[in-house]
């Protein structure tokens, strides 16, 4: 005969952070290295020295 078990111990899972709360989580923390990574790529494009083509322009004269 099969022993009955109660839906409590029937579950897979056990209660804790809700699966929403992880994935928000984990978005917002994306979100925060995606914007660190954004103002680091910033700044070493600041620092670099921007070349200029010569110009092509005849004097007037």
């Amino acid at each position: 005969m099969p022993q009955k078990t109660t839906p409590q111990d029937a579950r897979q899972g056990r209660r804790g952070f809700p699966v929403l709360l992880v994935l928000v989580f984990g978005l917002l923390l994306a979100a925060v290295a995606w914007w660190g990574v954004e103002a680091y790529g910033l700044m070493l494009d600041q620092q670099q020295a921007v070349e200029m083509p010569a110009s092509r322009d005849t004097p007037a004269g």
